[in-house]
């Protein structure tokens, strides 16, 4: 993957990812200036769809493009019921910034595909036949090249195509955002992709878009990376690992340990997505580690030792899946079973009741961080990195897939308001992979490192030695001279 870029509109600059070479831009509003620069020739962008990524990216583009003259216009299905809720965000049919999905895309000079996945998947010749010859199709997720990949098809040849991806939920995107209107950089990072371009201004319309709607940090990637690392990814530990990771450690501290309910779920739940997460968030994943004392230390590295194996395994399970498109066959034909068979929920057995308990009576001090809690869970999240690497994903992709996202997006949902809360707020794929995968996860680790912790084997130390050396460790310290200006405040 040519990971190198040039841009007529932005300021490049080269970092070092341990002993790799990155190309970046850094966005902020110091930046917006230059947005009417990047987006030459585009008089109108189409938004496309309401569901996540959706009105984050069209209110942060409408907000970044204020007073340039360039229409952020939405598009949805006639009667759909999202139409109330864009208006709501003062976009209008009056004020020509609301209209028909397919309206939309015939009128607009880039056009933002932001539907579900298995929509895309429904839609994409429409859409494509309604597209100006010219125009620019951007996409937010690689899923639709997946699909196009595996049903031998191709994008139409005569306009850009590329890809914006925030390495984030879109409420995410959009907090990160307002927060930022005070604070130069609050955002969530993103990175961007040239599948096509056809007339030269791909680049700087992909980066225009990536400083719009607030990324802090933007790396090129490529389409059919992403796509990969992205559905992998929140099947993982962003979403569906950690989700199977708390279930395994509540029902163990319960019934195993003897530990009321409250007790488990904050040495589960409350552990992961506070002081673990925190701490990797502002000093990286050994520094974890590092907090705990000898004895500490002990637990951590032999549950590590244990769980590191099972974890990689099913991580190797999904990543072939995805790569594959058996995991993109799978979300599409789940959109075709929605109307008879809707997702249910997943945050009502009794765990998730008790947190809700915990919640209320936090008193703002973090618990102490459990080691055993947090070798199961880094173990995984480690398992995730050097599997990324060794498919060949560039470390700006491996830091943000696996980790970033993780500690500042998606776990401080879980922190404010459970499981669900995290999962539902993401894509229709991210929360379909989140139910079947989890449960893999939960049964994995049960089974085989729990069994093997309690058996008393001796933990490895090469795999230990491979922890705490490992370039992963650079790569994110370099990237925490990066990260968001400020903390997430998760609201309702």
């Amino acid at each position: 993957m040519n990971l190198t870029f040039t841009s007529k509109c932005f300021t490049t600059e080269t970092i070092q990812l341990a002993e790799t070479k990155e190309m970046i831009v850094r966005g902020g509003r110091d930046k917006f200036h230059l947005l009417p620069k990047a987006f030459a020739g585009i008089k109108q962008i189409g938004v496309i769809g309401w569901g996540s990524q959706g009105p984050a990216q069209a209110q942060n583009l409408r907000d970044s493009l204020e007073g340039t003259g360039i229409k952020v216009k939405i598009g949805l299905r006639p009667g759909s019921s999202s139409m109330a809720k864009a208006r709501e965000a003062e976009f209008t049919e009056e004020s020509g910034t609301l209209g028909e999905m397919f309206s939309v895309i015939r009128e607009s000079d880039m056009v933002i595909l932001l539907i579900s996945d298995a929509a895309q998947v429904e839609n994409y010749k429409e859409v494509f036949a309604n597209l100006k010859p010219g125009a620019t199709l951007g996409l937010s997720h690689g899923f639709l090249l997946g699909h196009l990949i595996s049903v031998g098809e191709t994008f139409p040849k005569n306009i850009n195509v590329i890809g914006v991806c925030p390495k984030g939920m879109g409420p995410s995107v959009r907090r990160l955002y307002v927060q930022g209107k005070k604070v130069n950089g609050a955002g969530i990072n993103s990175s961007f992709a040239v599948e096509q371009d056809i007339d030269g201004k791909a680049t700087d319309q992909a980066l225009g878009w990536a400083v719009a709607v607030g990324a802090p940090y933007i790396f090129k990637t490529d389409l059919d990376h992403e796509y990969r690392s992205d559905i992998f990814g929140e099947r993982g530990i962003l979403l569906g690992a950690v989700h199977g990771i708390v279930e395994t450690l509540y029902r163990r501290y319960v019934m195993e340990k003897g530990m009321t309910e409250e007790q488990a779920f904050i040495a589960s739940v409350e552990n992961i997505t506070g002081p673990i997460n925190r701490i990797i968030s502002h000093d990286g994943i050994l520094a974890v580690y590092n907090h705990l004392d000898s004895t500490g230390k002990k637990t951590f590295e032999s549950i590590y030792s244990h769980a590191y194996g099972p974890a990689f395994e099913i991580l190797l399970e999904i990543y072939e899946e995805v790569a594959s498109g058996n995991e993109i066959r799978s979300v599409v034909m789940a959109g075709r079973r929605f109307a008879r068979f809707p997702m249910g929920k997943i945050d009502g057995t009794r765990m998730w009741q008790v947190g809700e308990k915990v919640r209320a009576s936090r008193t703002g001090a973090d618990p102490a961080i459990d080691p055993f809690t947090a070798g199961l869970y880094c173990a995984t999240m480690m398992a995730q990195i050097d599997l990324l690497i060794e498919k060949g994903h560039c470390l700006s992709e491996v830091c943000n897939e696996s980790v970033i996202e993780a500690v500042d997006s998606l776990n401080p949902y879980m922190h404010y308001k459970g499981v669900a809360h995290m999962v539902d707020n993401c894509s229709t794929t991210a929360r379909l992979g989140t139910r079947k995968w989890g449960p893999r996860f939960d049964y994995n680790l049960s089974q085989q490192a729990l069994v093997d912790f309690d058996l008393g084997k001796p933990a490895d130390a090469k795999r230990i030695a491979a922890f705490t050396s490992h370039k992963i460790h650079a790569a994110l310290a370099t990237c925490a001279t990066l990260r968001p200006a400020v903390d997430i405040a998760v609201i309702s």
